[in-house]
């Protein structure tokens, strides 16, 4: 698939908190912005399948720990990634792709920085069960 960017993060220690940067307007990933949103995961939880038509999403865990799995369904293809805290990362994926998530951790959020603000008619939905995936 490798049209996936997996961009490993900073995280700059502070004595009254860390500071975690996300993306920069210089970035390379950075299109353009549309909006930021926040799913928040419990554990065990898997949100999914969807599929944008347009947007190109750029996820950061800032909070817990989550699995991501983003499917082709052109290829029959599965890639996966673990990012949050402890291995803080920045997904940037276009669209065109199915993904789900689920939460490793008790409380979980992700955060979605996004070159559209959001449209309910430009993506698609599937139940957990129609892509098969081992979780």
């Amino acid at each position: 698939m490798n049209r996936i960017k997996l961009t490993k993060l900073s995280i700059i220690e502070n004595e009254k908190g860390p500071i975690m940067h996300a993306l920069k307007n210089s970035d390379n990933e950075f299109k353009r912005f549309g909006e930021i949103y926040f799913s928040e995961i419990y554990f065990g939880k898997i949100k999914g399948w969807k599929r944008h038509l347009r947007m190109n999403m750029n996820l950061i865990v800032p909070q817990g720990f989550v699995k991501f799995v983003f499917y082709d369904d052109k290829l029959n293809y599965f890639e996966e990634y673990e990012i949050g805290t402890k291995n803080y990362f920045r997904i940037t994926a276009p669209p065109g792709l199915w993904f789900a998530f689920k939460g490793l951790e008790k409380r979980n959020l992700v955060m979605n920085i996004a070159d559209i603000e959001h449209d309910p008619n430009e993506s698609e939905k599937k139940k957990l069960l129609e892509i098969t995936y081992c979780w």
